[in-house]
């Protein structure tokens, strides 16, 4: 896919973790109906192997692509369909091996990697609840169901081997930056860009812009705005203060940060002012 770094999820999670020493590093995620559950085991078995304690395994049910890249990766365009099972036999490929227990991930057996149900949906947040799994919804592109599912989750959670209760995580689209007019002007590089997918036209990430409104007619303003619903874009004080208010909406236990920033100084500096405000907010 055009715009993005790499496809080639577990590799990029190895340099990451390679290159730092204590920080968990996960996928967000893997779109499970694109691959076999044993090669996704032995990945992350190894990546769990090399980095003991640090990997999670976030799985999502959509096929993430289009139908000519479905048919290059020889997956049935079905495959979706059978999400609930091979999320139930990656867990059995992560978990202890049994008597008699003919197929094995090697790595991977035994190392019971922390799996994750990401989803925009209510389905993947009544598989998270009834597998006793931790839920992440991906509220900065899809904001419309985000409370319905966290409510779903939460009511019908069935305890685990893996969890005792239940564990959420949301998204939230962030542009912090020394003034609120700067950290507006950064958000219109994530405005433009799903503006173009709009269209038809998904890209690289485009460069901030002085004026959006010369950009988007009125209806592509109120559809993406709407998408982007779950967005703080402000100075150090808007910043904590907007997660603040989206933490105590959703009782979430983990916020996703996404900052699409075209520079990537802007972006470091983005996530030094939302490290700082959340730290001051304990």
């Amino acid at each position: 896919m055009t715009g993005i770094a790499s496809a080639a999820t577990s590799v990029v999670i190895g340099a990451v973790a390679g290159a730092t020493r204590s920080i968990r590093v996960g996928s967000g995620g893997i779109m499970l109906p694109n691959h076999s559950p044993l090669v996704i085991a032995e990945q992350f078995g190894t990546l769990e192997s090399l980095y003991p304690g640090r990997i999670d395994l976030g799985l999502g049910r959509a096929p993430g692509t289009d139908p000519w890249t479905v048919r290059a990766l020889r997956r049935p365009p079905m495959a979706s369909d059978t999400f609930a099972a091979d999320v139930a036999e990656l867990q059995a490929l992560l978990g202890p091996v049994h008597e008699g227990q003919s197929i094995q991930a090697t790595p991977g057996a035994g190392t019971n990697v922390p799996i994750w149900i990401l989803g925009s949906s209510m389905f993947g947040a009544q598989l998270a609840a009834r597998y006793g799994l931790p839920y992440a919804y991906a509220s900065h592109f899809m904001p419309d169901l985000l409370m319905p599912a966290l409510e779903s989750y939460r009511a019908g959670f069935t305890p685990s081997a893996q969890l005792d209760r239940p564990y959420s995580m949301a998204g939230v689209n962030v542009f912090a930056a020394d003034t609120d007019a700067e950290a507006r002007r950064l958000m219109t590089s994530a405005q433009q860009s799903i503006t173009n997918r709009f269209r038809g036209r998904a890209g690289r990430l485009p460069p901030p812009i002085d004026d959006i409104d010369s950009y988007w007619n009125p209806a592509e303003k109120a559809e993406i705005s709407a998408r982007m619903s779950c967005s703080v874009a402000g100075s150090p004080a808007t910043v904590r203060a907007g997660l603040l208010q989206f933490i105590e909406q959703t009782q979430v236990d983990e916020v996703i940060v996404v900052s699409a920033i075209y520079d990537h100084a802007a972006r470091l500096h983005s996530y030094e002012i939302v490290a700082d405000a959340l730290i001051a907010s304990r």
